[in-house]
């Protein structure tokens, strides 16, 4: 799928009206499905609590709390690409500190072009994101048909008196006969023994 063909949603976080009404028309179409606006950090953190959202657009200065903070925060604890505004004289001070935390950082005010342009970077971002979320998940898949398969074949061997390398061929003579994955082989021999841990200790 290419990125024209992506779709983000995004929370944008803003007291200022002006703002809002500048950066809206940028977001009102396609890739953009859903857009929320928030007013503080406090209304912004309600609204993660609800959903994830692939951008989230942060413009300083907020009510209640820092925006800085807020915005490392953001991409300390999940997976949403943040973009933070500021006043461009604070721009050097703030860059250091937000820009190492993975924040991407625009000077204000901003041009029309520049704020198309932050929103192509985020889009690179949030897909580099997805690959790295989908090699994560396919780890720890693997761990876990490994941990499971193991299981099983110690509980062939406890409770079959198989040899490990018996149990081990036994798994895979399963899996290709059914034609099911080393996996659900294993989770039906667990369920079968009623998911019992195996009694025999290793010699």
């Amino acid at each position: 799928m290419s990125l024209k063909e992506r779709s983000y949603s995004v929370l944008l976080v803003s007291a200022s009206e002006s703002f809002n009404g500048a950066l809206l028309p940028l977001l009102s179409g396609p890739p953009y499905t859903l857009v929320r606006q928030e007013a503080s950090v406090g209304a912004a953190r309600r609204a993660l609590l609800e959903k994830a959202f692939d951008f989230v657009i942060v413009n300083a200065p907020l009510p209640d709390e820092t925006a800085v903070g807020f915005a490392v925060d953001l991409c300390r604890e999940g997976e949403s690409v943040v973009l933070l505004l500021v006043r461009r004289e604070m721009y050097p001070e703030i860059y250091d500190q937000a820009a190492e935390q993975g924040v991407f950082l625009l000077p204000k005010p901003t041009s029309r072009q520049m704020a198309i342009q932050a929103l192509e970077w985020m889009a690179s971002a949030r897909e580099r994101l997805r690959k790295a979320g989908k090699k994560t998940l396919t780890l720890e898949e693997k761990m876990e048909e490994i941990r499971l398969v193991n299981r099983a074949k110690w509980l062939l061997i406890d409770k079959e008196e198989m040899t490990e390398p018996q149990a081990h061929r036994a798994i895979e003579k399963r899996a290709m006969d059914r034609c099911l994955t080393r996996r659900q082989v294993a989770e039906d021999i667990i369920s079968s023994y009623g998911a019992c841990s195996p009694s025999r200790k290793n010699p």
